[in-house]
């Protein structure tokens, strides 16, 4: 399955994309139509003069509201999640109120407002009298986090608080955002849970197999590094499978480091050692077998010096994996990907303000490191070889890359 949330109507098809190429985007069944050269809404017009008809004044305020209506609904995405509620309903067919509360032992009548708003947002199938049913399709995205590739509920969280609002208010009059320590613990679990499931059912079985000779190096054991580990689900899952070798950690943030350093601990790995350090300090001795970085070179506020840290830092045969969002250079031609709101928004509150947390910060933002950047900032630091690689992920490309 390509889809990363049950309501992506459009997905790429570029499992033979080369550089400098326009993503297709291939229609699924029943989506509605949106191209990516054509205008998505009436909204979206490059008329701007005159008086407002009531119908368009009307058409715009329905927009607006729209995106509040998304921020509730997320909340209610998240207390689901969080209170076990769409797990319950995984394979319980058309479930009442009461039969949810005496399942979950909790409260009646606020499971039944629940209820109606997830109905009401079409998450739930509707069976009168108040009765609600989470389809298959609905499980595999809500419930189902160890087996579904689409599993998306655990990128819902509690509303951003005020203070972090506030200083992202400031980063717009300073131009210095928040790096990802400054978003706090609640932050990073977020961001495990919405990227670890492709990252823990891909990687190891379908991703590392891909690369030339990569597997067979790790089986028999030697030297990695994740950089930018964040919360480790990609270094676990390589630790685990690969008991031969050794694997480091990077990552700037001491929260994400302690969460993977727990995880270590509950797993029983003795092959990982961790590191609150960014990819600049990289020991630049060469030692390094295989190196990845999954979707952080464009959060960086110096990417350019971590490419040129790892080159030092790998082998002259060894592998470097990147990771990162799927994106064309122009913004004409991002404009059929029905996430790019959400992208762009998460690069202002997260990824762009990242990588401008420090003075003079790069600032690449989640869409800035799009293959012809990637392509030219590796060359740049001294590699000899670059292949972009798709394994139908509708989110991320893969790079691999060798000296």
């Amino acid at each position: 399955m390509q889809l990363l949330a049950a309501d992506v109507s459009l997905i790429p098809v570029s499992s033979s994309s080369k550089l400098g190429e326009r993503v297709a985007w291939r229609r699924l069944p029943g989506a509605r139509n949106v191209e990516p050269t054509q205008s998505r809404s009436p909204l979206m017009s490059t008329q701007v003069g005159g008086a407002p008809t009531p119908e368009e004044i009307k058409a715009f305020s329905l927009n607006v509201w729209g995106y509040k209506k998304g921020e509730v609904v997320s909340l209610m995405i998240y207390l689901g999640d969080q209170l076990g509620l769409y797990r319950a309903l995984d394979g319980a067919g058309p479930v009442s109120a009461p039969k949810l509360a005496e399942r979950t032992g909790l409260q009646e009548r606020w499971l039944l407002e629940w209820l109606r708003g997830q109905a009401a947002a079409e998450l739930l199938v509707y069976h009168a009298p108040d009765r609600f049913e989470l389809s298959e399709a609905g499980a595999l995205v809500l419930a189902k986090e160890a087996e579904s590739l689409v599993f998306a509920a655990g990128a819902f969280g509690a509303p951003m608080g005020p203070e972090i609002a506030e200083r992202l208010v400031d980063a717009f009059r300073t131009g210095i955002g928040l790096s990802y320590e400054d978003l706090g613990p609640n932050a990073a679990h977020r961001t495990e849970r919405m990227l670890g499931p492709w990252t823990r059912q891909a990687l190891v079985p379908r991703i590392l197999p891909a690369l030339d000779g990569v597997e067979e190096k790790l089986r028999a054991g030697v030297k990695a590094a994740d950089v930018g580990c964040g919360s480790g689900v990609a270094l676990l899952a390589m630790a685990d499978a690969f008991p031969a070798s050794e694997f480091h950690g990077y990552d700037p943030s001491s929260i994400a480091i302690e969460r993977t350093r727990a995880k270590a601990r509950e797993q029983g790995l003795s092959n990982v050692e961790l590191h609150v350090a960014g990819g600049e300090d990289l020991p630049a001795d060469g030692s390094f077998d295989f190196l990845l970085t999954f979707d952080c070179l464009h959060d960086m506020t110096r990417p350019a010096d971590v490419i040129a840290s790892i080159r030092r830092a790998l082998r002259p045969e060894g592998t470097w994996l990147i990771k990162d969002i799927r994106s064309q250079p122009r913004f004409e031609d991002n404009l059929g990907h029905p996430m790019l709101a959400m992208l762009y928004g998460f690069s202002v509150s997260a990824c762009m303000s990242s990588a401008l947390s420090e003075p003079d910060g790069a600032g690449l933002g989640t869409l800035g490191f799009n293959p012809e950047v990637a392509e030219r900032m590796v060359l740049e630091a001294g590699f000899g070889r670059f292949q972009m690689h798709d394994f139908d992920d509708p989110t991320n490309l893969y790079y691999e890359v060798r000296p």
